[in-house]
């Protein structure tokens, strides 16, 4: 059963060597230095320059921070369809909670696209109290994925996450068997 790990930067190297990740999603701001973790090839490795926004905004803001473009999201659903799930994908952002959610809810539809959106999102939020995924990524996820706005429903369905200090990871099972504890 393949699944996903989501977690925050400071965990990626724990999270990816205890779950046997050999693949990774990184969205991150423009630029952020990190050490991708030793077990994961540089070629399995998605690097997105990407900052939590949640607005409408078309490429960078006044401020240089980057929105969530289509290209984002379509890289996020190219490099999920080409894993192998031979062993779970490791997502992560700054602190595992908007964007890595996010992207998981997108890496588990672009994969596996018969599942139902609010089942998934269901998932997420027993998988995390905290994850609060970023609205703007899952909007352009629904319009790539051919949702029709069920992803943007079902997301809005499970609210807003707690308060998080950005050390919490989790595992997200892309179907509901699956369900993994990440600790």
């Amino acid at each position: 059963m393949s699944h996903i790990v989501v977690a925050p930067l400071s965990r990626i190297a724990e999270m990816a060597v205890r779950h046997g990740c050999r693949d990774m999603v990184s969205l991150l701001a423009k630029g952020q230095a990190f050490h991708r973790p030793a077990v994961i090839a540089a070629d399995r490795h998605l690097v997105l320059g990407v900052n939590d926004i949640t607005f409408n905004a078309s490429g960078k803001t006044a401020g240089g921070l980057i929105a969530p473009q289509e290209e984002h999201v379509a890289a996020v659903i190219a490099f999920s369809r080409d894993w192998d799930r031979a062993g779970p994908l490791l997502v992560h952002c700054w602190m595992g909670v908007s964007r890595s959610p996010a992207a998981a809810a997108i890496v588990a539809l672009a994969v596996e696209p018969d599942q139902d959106d609010l089942a998934l999102a269901l998932r997420l939020r027993a998988s995390s109290p905290f994850a609060t995924p970023n609205s703007r990524l899952i909007e352009i996820g629904d319009h790539l994925l051919g949702r029709q706005g069920r992803l943007i429903a079902a997301i809005k369905a499970i609210g807003r996450g707690a308060d998080a200090d950005g050390n919490t990871p989790f595992v997200l099972a892309i179907r509901p068997e699956g369900a993994i504890n990440a600790g």
